[in-house]
């Protein structure tokens, strides 16, 4: 059986007003980011508690799978971003998933 696993790409956009074009412009890129690396499904998410901070968080059916995501370069986001944003990932292999229980 495969083990899910989770790329996780974590943004820090200082400049409050950098952070409404950085939704616009991440609207866009999910879709394609999600079919470029074969991911089952994506999300992403701002911080409330330090709103400077974005996480968008990929899917795998395999931690392979979401190694290679991790090998990809980013060039778009860095091109796009530069200086602007700092980005950091990670790869996350999920150990336990618990159903809601009655």
């Amino acid at each position: 059986m495969s083990t899910l696993a989770l790329l996780i790409v974590q943004a820090d956009i200082p400049n409050e007003a950098d952070r409404a074009p950085f939704d616009e412009w991440y609207d866009r890129h999910m879709p394609d980011a999600l079919r470029a690396f074969g991911a089952l499904h994506a999300w992403r998410v701002w911080s409330r508690t330090n709103p400077s901070k974005h996480t968008a968080f990929y899917e795998f059916s395999s931690l392979e799978a979401a190694n290679a995501a991790m090998r990809s370069p980013g060039q778009e986001f860095d091109v796009t971003w530069g200086s602007r944003a700092t980005r950091t990932r990670d790869v996350l292999e999920v150990v336990q998933r618990a159903p809601v229980s009655d």
